[in-house]
Order: structure tokens, then sequence, then C-alpha cells
């Protein structure tokens, strides 16, 4: 760390722009350190936000860097309150996806700002957030803020590439260090459509990832003597009905509270099919209209679709072997078992054996209590007045899943706005909005201070 940066970061005074510079100044060190894997450094990062919190007058003792190998470190660190309430973690992930300089306009692993945007991979997956937790912290610190509950900063390792660390690895080995009764992670954030703040969202809940490997074997023979029963045309013909199908319509209370407040929001046809759809039974025809929408479908019913697809050993030779691999993201409730045997059914064809590719990973919805609506809507209500918080239930996973198989309540809330018609995550040229970063921070600092404290 420079000894500007570290000057800016003490002399930080009321001005809600010297909250921002410093803010920035530790999202551009962690944007500038590649975390990519397997060549990136987590634990230099990790290392790096760890130095800015000591610094700023953190003890050793509550500031650990832990890492099960070299390279992927991760960061837990404590601001302590005073004990009447169980902690508060604040979780982000400092892995980022691979970004290759030739496919980018502009260098990935240099923060760029730019017609109003900050460039960069991680820019927001998820460095952005971890930039705000730390700045947050050290805030908090500088001010004398003394919370009911303790804060804890945990920025993980590995969230892109795999459990073998991060969240999982942290619970199984040292959960005295992340016990707490609820957490703020990504999977929230707000919407931006057609330039306009349209709702800000609160992830309570995510869908389990699942796969499934189809496979059929024969005898073979050669390609001059074929015969009906081909092992490519018996997975294809599978697959077909696969196709045709539909898992049932099934709503939780997030996607219910998703759609009841859509309903209130949005105008047409689409705002009646989602009052529609809350009916006792749900209007069949508007669900068949908003299943039509790839979002809006994988919110009311289990989803399975093939990924991947190989078959055969010589182009002069039947098959001997053709196989599939069908990825579900399965509604929370919902045994993966239950899902395998309705592929089973669907596929209808017994030469085609259908095993699990790994263990299924469930986790229950956190529940939607006011003592976590409230402040959000609250928070938001200061900041943009009149925008509706949504809830919603995540399609893809997070690291919120490890900690509520631990009995931690989790949401996804953030506060960072993007466009939902450009969303760059993972993709060429990541980016964030200059303003929505700033924002994105504001609203941190005031929401945790607000589920941290008794006062309004």
């Amino acid at each position: 760390m420079t000894l500007a940066a570290l000057a800016l970061i003490l002399l930080i005074g009321p001005d809600p722009s010297a909250y921002d510079a410093a803010a920035c100044a530790i999202y551009k060190e962690l944007i500038e350190i590649n975390t990519t894997d397997p060549l990136g450094d987590n634990t230099q990062a990790a290392e790096a936000m760890a130095a800015r919190l000591r610094a700023a007058g953190f003890p050793e003792s509550d500031v650990q860097v832990l890492a099960p190998m070299p390279r992927k470190g991760n960061l837990v660190a404590r601001l302590r309150g005073t004990g009447q309430r169980r902690p508060l973690l604040l979780l982000a992930h400092l892995d980022v996806v691979e970004a290759r300089r030739e496919d980018w306009s502009v260098d990935p692993f240099v923060l760029l700002e730019k017609d109003g945007f900050f460039y960069g991979r991680g820019t927001g997956d998820d460095k952005a957030m971890a930039a705000i937790w730390v700045a947050t912290l050290i805030r908090l610190r500088q001010e004398g803020y003394r919370p009911d509950r303790d804060l804890i900063v945990a920025l993980t390792a590995d969230e892109e590439s795999g459990p073998a660390n991060g969240v999982d690895w942290l619970l199984r080995t040292h959960r005295e260090l992340m016990d707490a009764e609820l957490a703020l992670n990504e999977g929230g954030g707000g919407e931006i459509k057609d330039g306009r703040y349209r709702a800000n969202r609160i992830q309570a809940a995510e869908k389990v990832y699942q796969s499934f490997r189809l496979e059929v074997t024969d005898r073979g023979g050669h390609s001059s003597l074929p015969r009906k029963d081909n092992a490519i045309y018996r997975l294809a013909a599978g697959l077909g009905r696969l196709a045709a199908f539909e898992f049932p319509l099934q709503l939780g209370e997030v996607t219910r509270g998703y759609f009841a407040r859509m309903a209130a929001l949005q105008g047409g046809q689409e705002g009646e099919d989602f009052g529609a759809l809350l009916r006792t039974p749900p209007d069949a025809q508007a669900a068949a209209r908003l299943s039509a929408v790839p979002f809006y479908n994988a919110q009311v019913r289990t989803t399975c679709v093939p990924t991947r697809l190989e078959g055969g050993h010589a182009e002069n030779a039947l098959p001997q072997m053709a196989r599939a691999v069908v990825n579900c993201r399965i509604l929370p409730g919902t045994p993966a078992a239950d899902v395998q045997s309705t592929l089973v059914s669907v596929l209808a064809d017994d030469a085609i054996v259908v095993t699990p590719v790994a263990p299924a990973k469930p986790s229950p919805p956190s529940p939607l209590t006011p003592d976590i609506m409230e402040p959000v809507e609250r928070t938001t209500s200061e900041m943009w007045p009149g925008l509706p918080v949504l809830p919603v239930m995540s399609t893809g996973a997070t690291d919120s899943l490890y900690l509520r198989q631990a009995g931690i309540r989790a949401y996804g809330v953030s506060g960072l706005f993007g466009d939902i018609d450009d969303n760059r995550a993972h993709g060429r040229d990541e980016r964030l909005g200059v303003r929505q970063f700033y924002e994105g921070r504001e609203f941190l600092y005031r929401l945790v201070k607000r589920l941290s404290s008794a006062a309004p």
C-alpha cells in the first residue's frame, strides 16, 4: 500500500466524497490484483485488505488471512460490538472469472473510469462489494461506532471455481470466526431498465444446482450394417422427450413476494399475468405466457437442460456409447432424487441410465422477516424515494447456500444497480457505473448501521 493511499484512509473526514475516494482506492487495488483461477493470487488480495485494516487500527487478533493452500487466502476481520446480539456477517468473494486481454477492449486488470463506468474484471462480480465492506469497516472504526453486535467481514476465495475453499471451508474449519445470526452477500442488487431505476432486489433463496449424466451403451458393430437400436438414436429420442416436458409450476414465499410486487409495478398484459399467477389455482394462460420468458419460467419451476453431448468412437463404427449431461436448477424444497425419478420417467427408455454427476447442495430459503425487510426497505426509501424492494430467488448459485445450510440466514442485497439488459458479469468488458458504485457504498454503510444498532 502506498503512503498516499494510507494517508487517504487515515485522514478521512466527514465529507462523503472522502469516503467515496477511500472506497475507490480500495476498489482499484483489488481490481488490479489478478485473482483468477489457477494463475491469480487471492492471498495477495486478502493480505492487501488485511494491511489496510491493520493500518486503520484493527488489532492483529481481529484480522486474519486463512488459506488451505497457497494463493487461496481468505480474509476474516471483525469490528467488535457490545455483544447484545449475535454477529452480522458481511460476505464477498475475491476470486474472479478468467479474462484474457485479447478478448477485451481494455485491460481487464486495470481499473479504468470511462464514460461514467468503472471497467475491469470483478468490477461487478464481486470486488465492488468486497471493497465496500472493507471501506465500511474502516469508516465505522474511525467514527468510533460501537455496534450492538460484532460485524464480521469475510472476503473469500474460490466462489467462482469450486467448494474446496472459501465459505464452505471456513465454516467447516473456522466456524467460530464465521458464526453469525444473519449475513449480507451478493445475489441481489438494483435493476435499471431503459435508463430508469426500477427496483432494489433482495435475494432470499436460490435454486439447487444438480447435473445428471445420461448414458446409453451398446455392443456396437460395423457402420455398414446399421440397426434401429443405435445408442445415439435412443439418447436423442429421450432428449427430444425431455425438450417437450415442463416441470410443474410451483411458487414459494420468495417468488410469491416477487410476483405480487411486480404485479403492482408492471402495467399491461404482463402486469395482469403476474397477478393471475398468484391465484389458486394459477391462471393457466397467464402461466403459459410468462413461461415463454426464460427468467420468469426459471422462477416458477425446476428446469433441466442438456449442456454436453458425446458419443461414438469411430466414423465407420456403430456407437458403443452415447452420453449427455443434463444440468438442472431445482426449486428449493424439491429433493434431487425426485427430479432424477422424473427424468427417468420422461426419458421413457430403460436403456438410458441416469446418474447424478455430484451430490446436490440444497439450502433452505431465508425468511422475509421484518428484522431484515424493514431496514432494507427503509434504507432504499431514504436513498431512492418510492423505489420498491423486490424479493428474488436466484436461478444461479452463490455462497449463501453454505451459510443457509449452516443455519445462518443469508440475504443478497447490495444497492449496486445495473442495467438488466446489459449484464457483463463473467463476460467481456465487465463494468459498473461510477455513480452506482458510490450509491452502493452509501446504501450498504447505512444498512449495516441500521442492522447493528437499536437506533432507527
